[in-house]
């Protein structure tokens, strides 16, 4: 099977899975209390009655409905598009995702694609220099380690990765805060944002200045648990591979130390490393990120998937759901093609079985 044919099989694949996974989820909020239509039916009722009580559970009526004109009734599930059957809905749904049409979000007013490309920046800004760190200082660290094997350095680095990844990127954020962002010691740091309020008056340098005074903290706090697994994986697999017997026979032949670890065990060690660098890439700005930017005040996409989850604003939820399903899958079949180009001994055969 060429590398082609390959593409175009796996591809067959993710759109059941892409189906299954939109269609779950759509059957599964049909039956969440306090959706759109009982939201604003509890809204209309308060400024009727002057009070909030409303109880309600399952896909039922809500108690917030009494006393509303029934025709009002039916206006407002027709502005949410709820006058339809659920199956009609589903099938408006996948083709508007088939060409990229979210929809229109209840609570924002916005076409949910413009407000997801709105709230990238935060978390590219997050993704990126999260990545980008823990792959070009864990990497060499766990090399060093692995070469130094036994060492006080690889002790005493051990034990500041371990305490790193023990310790969860939230609580990391709120003792930073705390120590440096004003809370008990010093304010060096900035409590919220991506940029000052003046950015705009700023030369070029001060922006940029501004711009990474105010990403410290939260980057920081989101590198501390994928810096510690990159560390100790690289760590591990150059380790495996240095005891190995070609390592052995090439040092005996009187190869140079140097050109044994990094021509020869360097290339072997890349290969779970190369075939992780897809997901790592994506995780980078998504794992995590709700907390981190709920913590920070930062406005990105982890904090939009919450907020609309809480405030039943589905077209929000289905269609990040949607892209971050789409993206999941296309970053596998980049593993594995990733996996092929690092180690041409892997057929496409074996991976698509």
């Amino acid at each position: 099977m060429n590398m082609w044919a390959y593409i175009a099989k796996r591809i067959l694949l993710m759109l059941p899975t892409l189906l299954g996974v939109i269609a779950i989820t759509f059957a599964v909020i049909q039956f969440v209390p306090g959706g759109p239509v009982e939201q604003a039916l509890m809204e209309l009722r308060k400024g009727q009655t002057g009070t909030g009580e409303a109880s309600g559970g399952g896909a039922g009526e809500y108690r917030g409905r009494q006393g509303i004109d029934a025709e009002r009734v039916k206006e407002i599930k027709a502005l949410y598009g709820f006058d339809k059957p659920a199956p009609e809905r589903f099938w408006q749904m996948l083709k508007g995702f088939a060409t990229f049409d979210l929809g229109q979000s209840f609570y924002h007013h916005k076409d949910v694609w413009n407000l997801v490309q709105s709230k990238l920046p935060v978390s590219i800004s997050i993704g990126l220099w999260t990545f980008f760190l823990t792959y070009f200082i864990s990497v060499p660290l766990g090399i060093s380690k692995a070469i130094r094997e036994g060492s006080r350095f690889d002790v005493a680095t051990s034990m500041l990765v371990l305490i790193g990844y023990s310790i969860p990127g939230f609580v990391l954020g709120v003792f930073l805060l705390v120590m440096f962002g004003g809370g008990s010691f010093v304010q060096w740091f900035p409590l919220r944002g991506l940029t000052s309020d003046n950015w705009e008056s700023l030369s070029l340098a001060g922006k940029v200045l501004d711009y990474l005074w105010h990403i410290t903290l939260p980057v920081t706090a989101s590198v501390a648990g994928s810096f510690a697994v990159m560390t100790m994986l690289t760590k591990n697999t150059f380790l495996e591979e240095i005891r190995k017997q070609y390592v052995l026979t090439a040092r005996a032949k009187g190869l140079d130390e140097t050109k044994v670890l990094y021509k020869h065990v360097f290339r072997n060690a890349l290969i779970p490393l190369v075939t992780g660098f897809p997901a790592a890439f994506i995780g980078a700005f998504f794992a995590g990120s709700l907390l981190i930017e709920t913590l920070f005040s930062l406005d990105g996409l982890g904090l939009l998937s919450y907020e609309s989850v809480v405030r039943r604003d589905y077209p929000v939820v289905m269609g990040t759901l949607y892209l971050f399903t789409l993206i999941g899958l296309v970053v596998k079949l980049l593993g594995d093609l990733c996996y092929v180009w690092a180690d041409p001994r892997v057929q496409f055969e074996s991976l698509s079985r």
